[in-house]
């Protein structure tokens, strides 16, 4: 694994680190999403999981039966 040193404005280092604070992940931990999505490398799965933990907070309010969802 390479390291890598960025230069970022210490304003701009905290509101990235609440937002992947927010996000439930380390700064470090969202770069390497963001770098293998940018690299085009993240497979179905991950990919899948990524979008998952991101819309974990969406709640429907509700269960829906087969007949709600099969309705257009």
């Amino acid at each position: 694994m390479k390291n890598i040193l960025f230069k970022a404005g210490s304003t701009l280092f905290h509101k990235a680190m609440e937002q992947a604070r927010k996000a439930g992940m380390t700064l470090n931990d969202a770069f390497r999403q963001w770098l293998r999505g940018f690299a085009g490398q993240g497979t179905g799965e991950a990919n899948y999981r990524d979008l998952m933990k991101r819309l974990q907070y969406a709640r429907p309010g509700r269960h829906f039966s087969r007949q709600d969802l099969n309705e257009r």
